[in-house]
Formats: structure tokens, C-alpha cells, sequence
């Protein structure tokens, strides 16, 4: 959902006692009896004005808005208002004194139920203590490419690992008597027209086959409704097989089909489209409420609403059963008899939570590689050490900088990786630091003396079409609000603009730019396209690279639209020239040293999607020439999720540490050193390239016009590279440790629930570790599955030498497959197969058996 738009504060109020006058308030009544007496106690105004968010700003008197979206509470009748929140790694939305826990991808990566769970209620206690009672989380979209902007707010390309830690975190939460949000249904998995495109900003529209939305984009959203009890789903902004998510009858339908009981609310401003068709779908509260500031109308306005009924579009039963569906989930979950005090400006911090923070992010790094046991780092056997890279220093990447994750300025100042590294290692190891690259955020600006007739031409379009409005020269393409704001007439709300230049290279050699803005940005020298920003939400920083001829005049055009974006028409085009200091540094400390340990990172963010999975700016290049000055060199990966690895074979070791939170730091130095022993695997297949995907055919991704077409079917993530044949980077579940782990003696046995698969995992090494046992299925041919699913796992911890025996349910859901002639989960005759190992390409133990006998 959007972010940063904080409507209302938490309506904080005392608890009623129930008397003969409020029924509806004995604890003792079942949460449905209680509804019903609640919606008939109310007037019509009081039931229209609970299906919009209202614009009630700070009522709680602390001058700080607890809430992003809010509905006021019916003070007669004892209802709170309800007061909703992000995020999905920490109390969002510019909050202060909250913590900034790993993205929720990092979480995947434990592949630990429990300890997902007990985040859950971490995250729904800061929520809580903050005054919000709604908790609009977890997100539990498929990452269907790993191209997608919100891959690290989701968990994982697996419907099974979704459902199942979906279903934890939203049992966390709600466990505290909070409402947890899962989100988005259904089928958003990409940003690009997420919003839409021109004036009516129509919206993707995800075209998928029946069987492939049963099997891997519904069953996290049924398993959070069935299993955890979800009391409000967000729909998404995106349209599914031609109908808005928010307005379409068949998959909002399945929710009730699942035995949903509560309420179905619109992601921010660009999913809700209508009044009739939504009521009668199933969308119970349109956020935030009222006319949008991109020209939509206000759908559920109580005049709207009214007007509608009158003309017997709507029916007084459809605004009872919307009601109804409101106060259900507040009923069962406690929000009516043990309302939140409310307290915005509260320290929800703890030393807890903060232990959890690192405890998350020590699990869910993944060691992808560790040749010659170049880790750990052991403390007192290490003469020297080089630490390399701007996010080994202040500039470390911990969370994404846009959406509703939790700030790094929010929380404060953060220890770096390379002070963390230097405690750990002790005062026998010598530490030194390269910063070797500039990084990931924008460059200094394109100074005025490198432009030659720097012409700018501004379109009263979003799509550089017609005359231009206005033509000027100007010096520099660095806005902190460009258009209007800065001094052009004539441009409407939604405009583009066009800048031509020329300039003559001062040096030979390889030059940096970067893009940073809101909207859609292209850069082109002689016209190549070296830099492009997706039309996109929010300012990031893109970055490319171009190799340019000393004294040799190359061309520059720098095209802009403004449609759509929700931040200010921020534009800069950055630059650095040739300058091989910064790596011949890194390179020098490398040789030095007995390990290189290089931190590179990205920043990518809800609101737009990676045109690419190569590591941003000249951070490629940094790593292969440390690799070749030190053949120790380790690779530590801040980054959203997969990317391509060109140097892989040049260096020794290579974690993953996605974005890891605050405890970054303390985290990563741990693992290096050995006072914690990796474990995470990876929740989502890191492809070879970006060519051989299973979303990676234009008409797939990002579509043509405005239609994304799931031809994949089912083969998404591992299922696609399995069934193709490809040998991705790294696959799906791979994770190694400083140990080994064995398996053995794998049995099948038949009960009354189904059946249960046991297999023994010993420590076969000489440190004690946690390993992550998988089962993974093989349904007959005629079937028509992929080779191979997941379908449990078990996380164990051994000391060497330990064993232990992981056992498996399947039921026989499990072992089915939707038939959509039948429209119905079949389980098909013959042979299945079940192998349980280390990850979905490593699985030693395999054994055949017929359901039927």
C-alpha cells in the first residue's frame, strides 16, 4: 500500500460495560450474535460512515498521527475507531522510537515458523503500543520475478513457504488482539502499472489461468484465513483476468468460499474504482476515503452510497453484511472490549525486540559460498583483515527507503558493519577500510560547466506528445521540484518534459550516472540507453555506466514524465567521471590483507520495479578487482533479493544478508567471525540471468500495454527451472553451514489424516548448527505438476554428532493438483515420489509410494 500519508490518529477510548441497553458488549455472546446486535443498534449514518476512511487528524492530542488510515468509533455504541498502519518490518510511517526489524524476505530465509510467529507479535505489539489496532501486514504476494520492487516486502516464490509463515506472523499479530491485514489479493507482483497509465490510469491487468491462481497465488491468502483467522484482507491495486482486484467478483468470492468472516479493505487511493460493482464484490472499506488526489471519486461517500441505494443499485442488506463484516473480526479479536489507549509519540523499543532484530537477521543470512573454509573469520588465528565498500560503512544498506518500512533516520544512528567487524575480530586482528565506490545513493549532480546548449522542452502531456508548452535553456538538470515549482508555466498536473545537450569528455573512460526521481526517467548518450527509471512511485536512485572517448562530443537526452508519482517532481542526473582512486585503494588494502571482505548493496523499493539484476554502479567491477588482488575475498550482499553474479567464481565466500535491519551490524559480524553459524536459505531461486526466467517474455513481464500474461501457468520460481531444465545460480532452498549435516533412512507410514514422512538429520561436522530439512513431492505424469514442490520443512539445531528424526504431514491437499474441468483438487493415480534433503536440488533421500495402497 502507499505510505507516508498519515490521515488520523488512534481514537482512543474506555471500555463499556454491557448492560441490558448494550447486549452487544457481553464478552460472553458469540462474536456473530454480537454483530448482529451491534448493526441493528445503529443509525444509517453511523453504519454508511464506517465503510470510508475519515480525515480526523490527532485525536488523541500528541500532535503526531498514529495512523495511515482511519475510521472513527461509535462512542455511544462502546466501538473504537479503528486505526491502521504499516509496516512489514517495523511500525512505518515515519514513526519514531520503533524498531527497524530484516525485511520480511529475511524472515523467509529462516524457514523458522516460530520464530516468524513470535515476530509477528513483536510487530503487532510496537503497532499496538503506538495506538493501532489494525496491522496492514504480512504481505504475502508470490515473487513471480525477482525483478519486482516489493520482493523484499513479501516472503518468498513459494506458495507452500508463504502460506505457512504468512500464517504465523498474521497469528503473531492478531495473538495480541490486534487485526492483522494480509495483503494484496491477488496477483500483485509487479510495480510496473501498479497504478496505471494515462488519464484514467488503468491498471495492469493480470491475466491468469484458473489453475495457476488455486495453486500458487491463492494459497497463502486461504491459508491465512482458514489457519490463522485473518480479520481483514487488502485488495490490490492491480486488475485479475480483466476486473479490478477491489471490484472482481470471482476471487473476492473465494474468501467467504475459505470461511473469511471479516473485512475486505482497498490499498491506498488507486484500488478502489467504483461504488456499485465493489459493494456487490465484496469490498468493505475504501481507504483512505474521499476524492482522491488523482481524480477518482469518492465511491463510498455516505451521499454516494445512499444515492445508490436509492436507485436499488445497492440494497440496505448489502451495507448491513459490509457492517457486519467490520465489526465481526473487531468483535472476535478484542478490539471493542479491550480498546488501545493510544499513545503516538510512545518508545515502543526494547531490548527484546532488538535481540529478535538480530536474531532474524543471523538466521535468515544465507552462506551461498565458502571455498578453501575461508570462514569463518576466527578472532586470534586472523593476522589481518580488509574491509571494503561503502555499505561497510555509514552508508549500510538495512531497509528499504520508501514504502512502509521503518527509516533508518527514524531509529537513529546505526553501528557499521566495519566497526562491528573490528570488535569482534579483537585487537590481535589488524582491520583496515577501503570505501572503494561511491555507492548506491545518487551521484553530485552534472555540473553546469560539462553541458554544451542545455535546452529543456516541457509537454502539457505525461507522454511528450503535442507542442511543447514552453522551451528554455537552462544549466542544470538537478530539481528538488521540477515543472511548476520550478518556474514553468503552462503544465498541468500530469506533464513530461524533454532535456538535449551535448558535452565533451574531459578523460577516457568509463562514466557513472545516476537517475533520482519519482515517475519515469530515461537517460540516452548518443542515443544508447544507459540509465532508466520505471514509471514508479516513489524518488530512487538508478544508476548506469557508459564508456566515453576522451574529447570526442557525445549527444545527452534525459527524457521525464511525471505520470504517476507520489512524490514531489524531484530530478537530478548525477554523474561521476572516470576515477580509478576510489578502487585502487580497495585494491591496495586487499593485497595487504590475509581476507577481503567486500559489502556491496542496492536500494530498491515499492513503487518501482529492477529493469535489470545487475549490482547498481560500478560495484560489479569493484569486486572482480579486489578478487583478483586477494583470491580470499568474501562478498556480502545487501540487497533486495537475487542478483547476477559475473565475479562468483573469482572470490571465496558470498552470504547473502539481504536487508537486515538495524542490528545489520552486530548480525553480519557474528556470522564472519563465527559466533553464529549461518543457516537461512534462499526463499527464491538466484537465476543464472535475467533472460531465462519464467516471467522474463515481454508479454509475461512487464506485459504489453497494459496486460501481464501468467502463460507460465504454474511453473513459477524453482518449478520453472526444474521443469526447463535450467541450472539457475543458486536454487531455491540452498543454504550451506561452518558444518555438515547428513540424512537418512527415510520412511513413508500411512495414518487417519493422511500420511507422514520421517527422515534422521545428523551433525556430521565439529560445530554445533541448525539445518533445514525439505520435502519435496513428485505427483504422477499425468498430474501435469512440475518435477518437484516443497511441501514441509523442518528447522533442527545439532550439536556434532547429534541426530535427530524430522517428521513431514501430508494430507491429501497435499498431494493434489486443481483439475479445472472438475473445478475441483484432484490427487491423480500412479506412483508419487517424495525426497527429503537440503534444498530443492540437493535432496539425497528419496523414496516412491501409491496414495492408494
Amino acid at each position: 500500500m502507499l505510505s507516508g500519508i498519515a490521515l488520523a490518529s488512534v481514537w482512543a477510548m474506555p471500555a463499556f460495560a454491557a448492560g441490558a441497553d448494550k447486549p452487544w458488549l457481553d464478552a460472553a455472546r458469540s462474536p456473530q450474535e454480537r454483530a448482529k446486535l451491534v448493526v441493528a443498534a445503529m443509525t444509517d449514518d453511523e453504519k454508511l460512515r464506517l465503510l470510508q476512511g475519515d480525515t480526523e487528524l490527532d485525536a488523541n492530542g500528541t500532535g503526531v498521527n498514529a495512523c495511515v488510515g482511519h475510521i472513527s468509533g461509535i462512542a455511544r455504541l462502546g466501538l473504537p475507531g479503528l486505526c491502521m498502519g504499516d509496516g512489514p518490518a517495523g511500525v512505518g510511517n515515519g514513526m519514531k522510537g520503533v524498531t527497524q526489524f530484516p525485511a520480511p524476505i529475511m524472515g523467509a530465509a529462516t524457514f523458522d515458523r516460530d520464530l516468524m510467529e513470535g515476530y509477528g507479535k513483536a510487530l503487532g505489539a510496537e503497532h499496538a503500543g503506538k495506538g493501532r489496532n489494525v496491522v496492514l501486514a504480512p504481505t504475502i504476494n508470490i515473487i513471480r520475478t525477482p525483478k519486482w520492487g516489493r520482493a523484499a516486502e513479501t516472503l518468498s516464490e513459494d506458495p507452500f513457504l508463504t502460506a505457512q509463515l504468512g500464517t504465523a506472523i498474521t497469528a503473531g499479530i492478531q495473538s495480541l488482539g490486534l487485526i492483522a491485514t494480509p495483503k494484496h489479493f491477488v496477483a500483485n507482483n509487479q510495480e510496473w502499472l501498479r497504478l496505471g497509465d494515462g488519464p484514467a490510469y488503468e491498471a495492469v491487468d493480470a491475466v491468469i489461468p484458473e489453475r495457476a491462481l488455486r495453486e500458487i497465488y491463492y494459497p497463502a491468502f486461504e491459508a491465512v484465513v482458514k489457519t490463522a483467522k485473518a480479520g481483514s484482507i487488502m485488495c490490490a491495486y492491480n486488475r485479475v483476468n480483466g476486473h479490478y482486484a477491489c471490484e472482481n467478483p470471482e476471487t473476492l468470492g473465494h474468501l467467504k468460499d475459505w470461511g473469511f468472516d471479516g473485512f475486505v479493505v482497498a490499498d491506498w487511493y488507486f484500488a478502489h474504482r467504483s461504488t456499485v460493482a465493489s459493494v456487490k464484490s465484496g469490498l468493505d472499506i475504501s481507504m483512505p476515503g474521499g476524492v482522491s488526489p488523482f481524480g477518482f471519486a469518492e465511491f463510498y461517500g455516505v451521499k454516494e452510497l445512499k444515492a445508490a441505494r436509492a436507485e436499488g443499485e445497492i440494497t440496505q442488506a448489502d451495507i448491513d453484511g459490509m457492517v457486519s463484516r467490520i465489526v465481526t473480526p473487531m468483535l472476535r479479536l478484542g478490539l471493542i472490549d479491550k480498546p488501545l489507549p493510544g499513545n503516538a509519540t510512545a518508545d515502543v523499543r526494547s531490548p527484546a525486540h532488538l535481540i529478535l532484530s538480530e536474531m532474524i537477521a543471523e538466521e535468515g543470512t544465507v552462506l551461498l559460498r565458502n571455498e578453501r573454509g575461508v570462514l569463518p573469520l576466527l578472532p586470534g588465528k586472523l593476522a589481518s583483515v580488509a574491509v571494503i565498500g561503502d555499505d561497510a560503512g555509514a552508508n549500510v544498506q538495512t531497509s528499504e527507503r520508501y514504502g512502509g518500512f521503518v527509516k533508518t533516520e527514524d531509529v537513529g544512528t546505526l553501528k557499521t558493519p566495519l566497526d562491528a567487524i573490528k570488535a569482534a575480530l579483537g585487537p590481535d586482528t589488524s582491520v583496515t577500510y577501503a570505501r572503494g565506490t561511491l555507492g548506491i545513493l545518487p551521484l553530485p549532480a552534472m555540473p553546469a560547466a560539462a553541458f554544451e546548449d542545455l535546452t529543456a522542452s516541457y509537454y502539457a502531456s505525461p507522454d511528450w506528445k503535442g507542442k511543447p508548452v514552453t522551451v528554455r535553456k537552462e544549466a542544470t538538470i538537478d530539481y528538488a521540484e521540477a515543472g511548476p515549482k520550478a518556474g514553468v508555466t503552462g503544465l498541468p498536473a500530469l506533464w513530461s518534459a524533454r532535456w538535449t545537450a551535448s558535452f565533451v569528455p574531459a578523460k577516457s573512460g568509463v562514466y557513472r550516472f545516476s537517475l533520482n526521481g519519482g515517475g519515469e526517467i530515461a537517460l540516452n548518450i548518443d542515443g544508447k540507453r544507459v540509465a532508466y527509471v520505471p514509471k514508479q512511485s516513489f524518488r530512487l536512485a538508478t544508476h548506469g555506466t557508459v564508456q566515453l572517448e576522451a574529447g570526442k562530443r557525445v549527444s545527452l537526452e534525459l527524457a521525464y514524465s511525471n505520470a504517476p508519482t507520489l512524490s514531489a517532481n524531484e530530478l537530478r542526473l548525477g554523474w561521476e567521471a572516470p576515477d580509478s582512486t576510489l578502487i585502487d585503494e580497495a585494491v591496495a588494502a586487499a593485497k595487504k590483507a590475509k581476507v577481503a571482505v567486500v559489502f556491496v548493496a542496492d536500494h530498491v523499493s515499492e513503487g518501482a520495479d529492477r529493469t535489470d539484476l545487475n549490482l547498481p554502479g560500478d560495484q560489479d567491477a569493484l569486486i572482480e578487482a579486489v578478487a583478483a588482488a586477494n583470491p580470499n575475498t568474501v562478498v556480502v550482499l545487501h540487497t533486495v533479493g537475487p542478483v547476477l553474479m559475473p565475479w562468483r567464481d573469482k572470490v571465496a565466500g558470498i552470504l547473502a544478508a539481504w536487508y537486515p535491519g538495524e542490528q545489520a551490524a552486530d548480525s553480519i559480524a557474528a556470522l564472519l567471525t563465527g559466533k553464529a553459524n549461518p543457516s537461512g536459505k534462499l526463499p527464491v531461486t538466484f537465476p543464472a540471468d535475467d533472460v531465462n526466467g519464467p516471467a522474463d517474455q515481454l508479454v509475461r513481464y512487464p506485459g504489453i500495454a497494459t496486460t501481464a500474461r501468467y502463460d507460465e501457468g504454474i511453473l513459477v520460481g524453482y518449478r520453472w527451472y526444474d521443469a526447463k531444465g535450467i541450472a539457475p545460480l543458486y536454487p531455491f532452498g540452498h543454504g550451506l553451514s561452518y558444518t555438515t549435516f547428513g540424512y537418512d533412512k527415510l520412511k513413508v507410514a500411512r495414518g487417519k489424516q493422511g500420511w507422514t514422512v520421517t527422515a534422521k538429520v545428523s551433525n556430521t561436522g565439529k560445530v554445533a548448527g541448525d539445518e533445514v530439512a525439505q520435502l519435496y513431492v513428485s505427483m504422477p505424469a499425468a498430474a501435469g505438476e512440475p518435477p518437484r514442490q516443497l511441501k514441509g520443512f523442518a528447522r533442527v539445531s545439532l550439536q556434532p554428532g547429534q541426530s535427530v528424526t524430522v517428521e513431514f504431514p501430508l494430507d491429501t491437499r497435499a498431494l493434489s493438483y486443481w483439475d479445472e474441468t472438475a473445478k475441483d483438487w484432484r490427487m491423480a493415480r500412479g506412483t508419487y515420489r517424495v525426497q527429503v534433503g537440503s534444498s530443492s536440488r540437493d535432496l539425497p533421500l528419496g523414496k516412491d509410494f501409491d496414495p492408494a495402497r
